[in-house]
């Protein structure tokens, strides 16, 4: 059994112990994916696929002079889009710009999801068999990989991120790293494991994966499955870190990226998946036939343009010198309340552990919790507690804000150290 959709010529052929067609479940491999209205023709009088012929009727600014009724002006380019057709199954255009703002080959090495969420959903069904079969995880770390897998019936395998260096209030920062002995300890145990989900730059952790440490579980032997770098992150982190350079090389690597955090679009829902056009062939055959929506494509279309992709790194810049300002004023805290942030600070957030109080420098959970509770319910600051996380006890994740957000989250968490 094969791919479908997939030149026999087009199969991965490194590292060579990688077979994608053992990997993939054999139900997915026999699927004929649905084939839409639109795979076909695009353009002429198209009364294929049961579309309204007359076009939507919400009145545009234009249109009316009852005010009331009238959207604003700001609305009337997304509805004069072709809101009465179903759109593209494919969106190359929007994928031909990836290729080439990640340094890919071309466009059969990307595929877009609704968010990031729906592709590591996807992986999860393509790959792992319900009830049998597992995926493994690296906690702390993104909470849906767990989610996905319950709800797809699916064994989870845990191997805790290792945290050292930290050396208590206003210590060396705690770094948080893979442990690679232990994660091929497991996966010599249990050929079960299908997925590694690893986190890069990590949520909560803020660690940065080496991409030395995710080429060693690539080139595994014992590995058979495919390794998942979620990289919701990246663009805080430096320009060499992506293993998106790793998907030319692999055929046993998915990265996954998102325009929801440097680009600043995180309510149009649009996820991005990397890797070698014959698992993005097997993503692709088992898509929704319209997943990604015509108004979130005109404005993924136009978030990577040129200049919109100038605009991004200039903001990007803005919040890496946020985040080092936020940094040193959390540090200058009144002392015995925070202890020195946690994790390898390469994303849009920092993450601190609140100290007991009393001096004794151990992390607390339950005063983190109460902090958190009070600076959102009392002073319209929301935090996210982490605390209950592997390595992030008492911890609390702040992301960086605006320069006018960061100053005052400082200022609350002074004001309620003097009082919890």
């Amino acid at each position: 059994m094969h791919v479908l959709g997939l030149d026999p010529s087009l199969y991965p052929a490194k590292p060579a112990h990688f077979d994608l067609e053992q990997v993939i479940r054999p139900n997915i491999l026999a699927l004929h994916p649905y084939r839409c209205a639109r795979d076909d023709y695009s353009q002429g009088i198209l009364l294929d696929a049961n579309e309204n012929a007359l076009g939507h009727s919400i009145p545009c600014h234009s249109q009316t002079q009852d005010a009331s009724a009238a959207l604003g002006k700001e609305l009337e380019p997304t509805l004069k889009l072709d809101l009465h057709r179903y759109p593209s199954p494919t969106h190359d255009p929007i994928k031909s710009r990836i290729a080439d703002l990640r340094k890919l080959p071309g466009i059969e090495y990307v595929f877009l999801g609704v968010g990031s969420d729906e592709v590591i959903d996807l992986l999860m069904r393509v790959c792992v068999a319900p009830g049998r079969e597992k995926v493994m995880t690296t906690p702390p770390t993104y909470g849906m990989y767990s989610v996905c897998a319950h709800v797809n019936d699916v064994g989870i395998v845990q191997v805790p991120l290792e945290l050292s260096g930290i050396n208590g209030e206003g210590g060396e920062t705690g770094r948080f790293s893979l442990k690679i002995p232990e994660i091929k300890k497991k996966i010599d145990a249990d050929p079960s494991i299908k997925l590694i989900f690893l986190c890069s730059p990590g949520n909560p952790s803020g660690t940065l994966i080496s991409l030395s440490a995710i080429r060693s579980l690539l080139e595994y032997e014992k590995f058979k499955g495919i390794v998942v770098v979620d990289e919701a992150y990246i663009d805080f982190a430096s320009d060499d870190a992506s293993a998106a350079s790793l998907v030319t090389e692999y055929g046993n690597i998915c990265v996954v990226q998102t325009l929801s955090k440097g680009f600043g679009l995180a309510a149009i829902r649009l996820g991005i998946a990397m890797a070698h056009p014959a698992l993005i062939q097997v993503l692709t055959n088992t898509k929704a036939p319209y997943n990604i929506s015509t108004p979130t494509a005109s404005l993924a279309l136009a978030a990577l343009s040129p200049e919109a992709v100038a605009a991004v790194r200039k903001k990007v810049a803005t919040l890496i010198e946020s985040r080092a300002w936020l940094l040193r004023a959390l540090a200058s805290l009144p002392p015995g309340n925070l202890g020195p942030a946690i994790g390898g600070n390469d994303a849009n957030f920092v993450l601190v552990p609140v100290l007991e109080k009393g001096g004794s420098g151990r992390p607390d959970s339950v005063r983190a919790q109460r902090i958190a509770k009070t600076l959102a319910e009392e002073e319209g600051v929301v935090l996210r507690f982490r605390g209950h996380e592997p390595g992030c006890e008492g911890c609390l994740r702040i992301t960086v804000g605006s320069s006018e957000e960061n100053e005052t989250v400082v200022a609350k968490l002074r004001e309620v150290f003097q009082r919890t």
